[in-house]
């Protein structure tokens, strides 16, 4: 086999290990297609859905339900979209937030936008309060879209700022509720009335391929979310190398069931779809017990993964046939090689493209010989970007040398991924676009790391790699943990929380539960003198101010009064202690969503909400 063909199918975990000059004969497609697309290229996503609809117009684009779009009818609702909101006010640079499920209506509104040169802010469909206007505050944006479904978060928050807030209708899940007035209900009948020929070209003609057009949330080490931008060449880049990498074709059916306001599905799986000219069944969420039915009924080919939902699919009963289906590939991250191992024994030989990287990086990782629970390679560094530096967890430093430099890590040593910033008219790569917040921006840029004067994309994640130059994923830095495909911010948590009656200290912080990636999240709460703590109270604090995935799995009421003085400290010691009672004599509380509060633990409630007693990780 040639060093240029797609990867292999290799299975099994005990094979030899790829030559690196193969793996680098991978990646090296992977950076010539990153770069077909220069920063000055009056070229857009927009650009691209008209050149696939001409090119195209009769395959399909979207399978949703019984409902079939083809590429030819996606760009002229798009066109219909695009000339209701200019007639309503949107000229090219605006910002316009879109909150809604996954349904068709979703893309259909993100590329009209788009193809008026309108930057759309993606926002979380579970947020409402608090979050929800700093997301469109912070975004600055002139108008929102909303699907119908996502409408009572609007209603129910105070203060939003002022902005056009336009409602689309959802057969699905109309709004029954009241004080909907805040919305215009009428750009429906305004889109459906609009023409669909083509929006003209002119209004965005100026739009270089370096111009953001996204605007998509992650949280980082503290408060609220920030919204990172994204290029149209770096959304365009994307489907272009991965295209590339997992040899996509017209042929393919990518599925998309993970929520579009996320980058893994708005990027990836949509640009990865479009540059190969292939079809994409949506699902408006994931289901456990539809996903392998979705498979087999809508041809599918090509999944996105988190892995949270390759553990769920694990978990369920065998079956006859569990391998009668046509999934090639999956391409994400987070599998545990675990999982991954016993994925392809019970359902096939899948190929598996496990990656590292967030929205806004500027570097990443990605598993192209499917070598077994790594997310990537390294085989010589000189060709990437990318280094993986010292970190001493429990000081919160990076140590140095005697010039006062960074160390580089050596094969087995666990450090923090850092991408080289590359500030060049005529290269896309290795840029980091930041974030709406110069300030957050800032943040994350490590300065003089080898050389006076050098900068760095700071990752905050740890990493190790081995001998043959393979990178395993560890942990997160600091305050930020994962959790049900989510990061969560422990400060944004605490101070959502922070007002509970009666309490006096609150330290969020995420713990490890076996069997489930990433960490859960745990609350240690010191009471008010005279004050004694109210699972209940607690419980509906959680529900009406944090989406599910953030609040709190475990509750630990302590009885010391200096719990945070030495914050950082402490906060490691607390992760190790976890949720094993016998480590600790203060009293302990699970979540129990099915009886809708925080229970005593107990080996029979642990039993219940499925999660298995803590196992201590060792120091070090």
């Amino acid at each position: 086999m040639s060093a240029n063909d797609a990867p292999p199918n290799l299975t099994d975990p005990n094979q030899g290990c790829v030559p690196r000059e193969v793996t680098q004969a991978r990646l090296d497609r992977r950076a010539a297609a990153s770069a077909l697309i220069k920063p000055g290229d009056l070229y857009t996503l927009a650009d691209r859905v008209e050149e696939m609809a001409a090119r195209q117009g009769g395959r399909p684009f979207l399978l949703h339900g019984g409902q079939r779009f083809s590429y030819a009818e996606l760009d002229a609702r798009a066109n219909q979209v695009a000339h209701a909101a200019f007639a309503r006010g949107l000229r090219p640079g605006d910002v316009c937030a879109l909150a809604m499920e996954n349904r068709p209506a979703f893309f259909f509104t993100w590329f009209g936008l788009v193809k008026l040169g309108v930057v759309v802010a993606f926002i979380n469909t579970q947020v409402s309060g608090r979050p929800l206007v700093h997301a469109l505050e912070t975004t600055r944006a002139r108008a929102a879209v909303v699907g119908e479904e996502c409408l009572a978060n609007f209603v129910a928050t105070e203060g939003l700022p002022e902005l056009y807030l336009w409602c689309l209708a959802d057969v699905e899940k109309p709004y029954l509720g009241h004080g909907s007035g805040i919305a215009d209900k009428t750009f429906d009948a305004d889109v459906a009335a609009a023409p669909r020929s083509a929006f003209p070209r002119s209004h965005r003609a100026a739009i270089t391929a370096e111009t953001p057009t996204l605007l998509i949330f992650t949280s980082g080490t503290t408060g609220l979310p920030k919204a990172a931008r994204y290029s149209h060449m770096r959304w365009l880049s994307s489907g272009d190398v991965m295209e590339v990498t997992i040899g996509a074709t017209q042929d393919d059916v990518f599925y998309c069931c993970l929520p579009l306001y996320h980058g893994a599905a708005a990027t990836s799986v949509t640009s990865t779809a479009l540059r190969a000219g292939a079809a994409i069944a949506l699902r408006r969420k994931f289901s456990t017990r539809e996903f392998w039915k979705d498979v087999r009924d809508q041809g599918i080919t090509v999944c996105q993964y988190i892995g949270e939902i390759c553990r769920y699919l694990m978990n369920q009963p065998a079956s006859p046939d569990d391998r009668r289906h046509g999934l090639r590939c999956m391409m994400g991250a987070g599998l545990t090689p675990e999982i991954w191992q016993r994925w392809i024994e019970r359902f096939g030989s899948v190929q598996i493209f496990e990656g590292w990287g967030s929205t806004e990086a500027n570097t990443a990782l990605i598993n192209v010989d499917n070598r077994i629970g790594s997310c990537g390679r390294v085989p010589y560094w000189e060709k990437t970007n990318f280094r993986l530096v010292r970190y001493d967890i429990e000081s919160d430093t990076h140590p140095r040398d005697d010039r006062g430099f960074y160390l580089l890590c050596k094969p087995g040593e666990v450090g923090e991924g850092l991408g080289y910033i590359v500030n060049h008219p005529q290269i896309g790569g290795g840029r980091f676009e930041g974030y709406t917040s110069a300030e957050a921006t800032e943040k994350k840029i490590l300065r003089n790391v080898f050389q006076r004067g050098d900068a760095f994309w700071s990752s905050g994640d740890l990493l190790r790699y081995d001998e043959d130059g393979y990178f395993y994923f560890v942990d997160r830095i600091g305050d930020t943990f994962r959790w049900k495909s989510e990061n969560v911010s422990t400060q944004e948590v605490a101070d959502a929380l922070s007002d509970c009656p009666g309490v006096e200290l609150i330290n969020i912080y995420g713990v490890q539960v076996p069997a489930h990636e990433g960490r859960a999240g745990m609350a240690a709460i010191v009471m008010q003198p005279g004050r004694t703590f109210d699972p209940a109270a607690f419980y509906a604090l959680t529900e009406a101010r944090l989406p599910r995935y953030a609040a709190p799995q475990f509750v630990r009421v302590s009885r010391e009064a200096d719990m945070t003085a030495s914050f950082k400290l402490r906060k490691v010691d607390l992760q190790r202690q976890g949720y094993d009672p016998t480590a600790f004599d203060d009293p302990l509380y699970v979540r129990d969503e099915a009886q809708g509060g925080y229970v005593p633990w107990s080996e029979d409630v642990l039993a219940r909400v499925g999660y298995a007693p803590f196992r201590a990780q060792p120091e070090g």
